[in-house]
This record gives structure tokens, C-alpha cells and sequence, in this order.
């Protein structure tokens, strides 16, 4: 009995669930061929970060394999030449300050007739030459993202930022080390710049051609490239075609130089009926779709009614008799006639069937069959739901 009721727990668990149900469509599909393909990126997709003063590293901000994103603080940098730079922008400043005050003063005097002309023309030119000077020490200090805005003492720091978004693919400096100007610092690795370079055998020359599609499969979804150049060139070790397509999405945990496999879809040219291919399952070595039956609901509740009718039965010869050899005689009659109505239900109220079919062809998301008429309602997911009931339908068919 213990074994009855389990069984029936995880039927109706089954039966809770909601399978998806779809129609068989026609579907244009082309010619397809598995590649072995290479994770890549082209030479302008890696960059080095470079300091553009010399000086000591004090401290990094980032590791390696770190994403970092434009605007991110990479590298602190103590520089002798940042301190003279800042400290030559104040005092720069200061004196402007000064010979502006020398120079509205010159001028009041000249309004008045106190002073020449030629006095005035000297104030305006100190003032406009330590003007210059400080207006190229401010875009100096700018190229290295120094806000002078808010820089009221000289300071040697210097912090180097990302340019870009991308992933710190190598430290190429250690820290405390002294380095000068131009040093690469930081090896930067693009994102979006990933590419595929896959080898088509030379057979398929003629079919290839830009902007078809590549599809690789990774991490449990499809990620698209297209092609974008076709190399005039042949590999020389593999004597295949070499493509490069552009993964056009973004994606984590693509490793470069990494061999995977990936499916070159021509453009369709034939049409066939076809599902959708989670609906594809693999059943006592054949491949089969899943279609719904018409569930018997009115024998369901007829079982019902039944044997709630034989519970109110019973009850009344309890009454009579509640002590007696046959009410336990009633009671075994009543528990072995549930039991195999239960089987004999369970048989009939699995609501699916299965259809063998035959793969004639398939894309990233549909797979044409053999063995279905367009039109044909089907299990789209979650069959495995389906496949569990027909196996424990067939297990209970035998008996416990």
C-alpha cells in the first residue's frame, strides 16, 4: 500500500505541472556544417595602458582578469614631474591673480589721466603672457585628468583611469617599481571584440558568403556571430577555409584562443515541417515527440462518483455490523477494487502519446521532422514531465 501511494503522490505531482503545447508549422531551413572554430581577438582589440609620466607605482586598483569600465582608477603613481607641474600651476596662478589687480589699477589711473598709454599696454601684456602660461599647464594637467579646479596645493599623486570598458588581462609592471614615461603598465583586453575564427572545409567554397550566420553554443544558449570576412587564404595545417565572424552580443567567460564547436547555417532554401527543439526527446533509442491525447474526464468522475458511492455503502453496513467477520470481509472487497480502479484510471488518463520521428534537418532553435503533418499539436517543453508519466503508467500497469 505504502508503495501505492507514493506512486500515486508522484503522478499527481506530475499531472500539476503545465505542459506548453504547440502546433507543427512549416519552416524554411538551409544546408548546415559543424566547424571547429577559435575563440579570438584581433590585434586592435587588445590595448596596453600606458603612464604618461615617469614615476614611482604605488598601488594598483585592479587585478588580472579583473572588467574594469571607462573611468575606473587602474594605477596610482607618485611623479616628481606631476609635483613641479602642480606646484609651477599655482604659483602661475597667483602671480595672474596679482598682475590682474595690476592691471585694473593701471587702468583706473588711466581713465583718469594719471598714467600713459604705454604703462597700460605693459600690465596687459604681463597679464596676458602669465595667462598663456597658465592656461598650457592647465591643459597639461587635463591630459593627465588633473582637476585643477579643486588643486589648491602641489601634489606628486598621480592616477592613472581606464580609457575603455574591457577585462585586465596582465600587470606588466609590479608595484614600487620605478618606470618612465610611455611604460606600458596594464595589458587591456577589449569587450565586444570577440571573434570566431572557424575552418570550413574547401567543399563548401561556393555556399559560404558574408553575413551568414554562426552559431555557437555556450554555457546553455546560443550566441551569434556572423560572418565578416572570408581570408583568401587557406589554413595551412588544417587545408580549410578560414572564416571570422563577430560575436555581436555580450558574453562572460569566453576564453581567447579557446577550440570550440560551432554550426555555418547556409541560407535557407527547402521547407519542412518542423518543432521546436526542446521538444525532441530521446525514448527507448529513438528519437519521439510527444502529442496530447483526449484525456477520458467524464470516466474519471464517473470512478469518483463510484467510489464515493461504495464509501457510503460501506458506512451503512458499519452500522449494522461493526464488529463483524464481514465488514473486514467488505473492507479488504472495497481497499483491492480502489486499488485496481486506481491502475485501471491511471492507465487510461495519461492524456500524451508518442510519435517516433526521423531528423531531417535542423537551425539554432527549430529541428525539421520526418513523421509529423503540419498542423499536429505536440509537446514544445518539458517533456521529460510527459516521458515520467509514461514510464511510471507502464511501471504500474505491472502490479505492485
Amino acid at each position: 500500500m505504502t508503495k501505492l501511494f507514493f506512486l500515486c503522490a508522484v503522478t499527481l505531482c506530475l499531472y500539476a505541472v503545465e505542459i506548453p503545447i504547440k502546433h507543427a508549422e512549416k519552416r524554411a531551413f538551409g544546408t548546415s556544417v559543424t566547424l571547429n572554430s577559435q575563440i579570438v581577438q584581433l590585434s586592435n582589440a587588445k590595448q596596453s595602458i600606458m603612464s604618461l609620466v615617469g614615476g614611482h607605482i604605488e598601488h594598483y586598483y585592479v587585478k588580472a582578469g579583473q572588467r574594469v569600465a571607462k573611468g575606473d582608477k587602474i594605477v596610482l603613481i607618485e611623479s616628481i614631474v606631476v609635483s613641479k607641474m602642480t606646484a609651477e600651476y599655482i604659483a602661475n596662478k597667483k602671480q595672474f591673480q596679482a598682475q590682474e589687480q595690476n592691471y585694473r589699477a593701471t587702468k583706473k589711473l588711466y581713465d583718469k589721466g594719471m598714467t600713459s598709454m604705454q604703462e597700460l599696454n605693459a600690465q596687459s601684456m604681463k597679464k596676458n603672457a602669465l595667462l598663456a602660461r597658465l592656461n598650457a599647464l592647465a591643459s597639461q594637467l587635463k591630459t593627465l585628468e588633473i582637476n585643477t579646479k579643486n588643486l589648491s596645493e602641489a601634489t606628486a599623486n598621480f592616477t592613472l583611469y581606464a580609457h575603455s570598458d574591457g577585462v585586465v588581462s596582465e600587470i606588466l609592471q609590479p608595484v614600487h617599481s620605478s618606470i618612465k614615461e610611455d611604460t606600458p603598465i596594464i595589458s587591456l583586453v577589449k569587450e565586444q571584440a570577440f571573434y570566431l575564427k572557424s575552418f570550413l572545409p574547401l567543399e563548401y567554397a561556393s555556399k559560404v558568403h558574408i553575413g551568414q550566420k554562426i552559431v555557437l553554443r555556450h554555457n546553455g544558449r546560443n550566441i551569434i556571430s556572423h560572418v565578416t570576412q572570408i581570408l583568401p587564404k587557406v589554413d595551412s595545417a588544417t587545408q580549410r577555409i578560414v572564416l571570422l565572424s563577430n560575436i555581436e552580443e555580450a558574453t562572460q567567460n569566453l576564453y581567447i584562443n579557446a577550440y570550440v564547436p560551432a554550426t555555418l547555417y547556409f541560407n535557407a532554401t527547402k521547407s519542412y515541417v518542423a518543432v521546436e527543439k526542446s521538444a525532441l526527446s530521446f525514448f527507448q533509442n529513438e528519437w519521439v515527440v510527444f502529442m496530447p491525447t483526449e484525456a477520458s474526464h467524464d470516466e474519471h468522475e464517473e470512478d469518483d462518483h463510484g467510489t464515493h458511492d461504495d464509501h457510503e455503502d460501506h458506512s451503512g453496513h458499519d452500522h449494522e455490523d461493526h464488529t463483524g467477520h464481514d465488514h473486514d470481509t467488505a473492507h479488504e472487497e472495497h481497499t483491492k477494487n480502489a486499488h485496481d480502479d486506481h491502475e485501471e484510471h491511471q492507465d487510461d488518463a495519461i492524456p500524451y502519446t508518442l510519435r517516433v520521428v526521423e531528423i531531417i534537418t535542423e537551425d539554432e532553435s527549430f529541428v525539421a521532422l520526418k513523421g509529423l503533418r503540419e498542423g499536429e499539436a505536440y509537446v514544445s517543453d518539458k517533456s521529460y514531465y510527459v516521458k515520467s508519466m509514461l514510464l511510471k503508467s507502464s511501471l504500474g500497469g505491472h502490479g505492485h
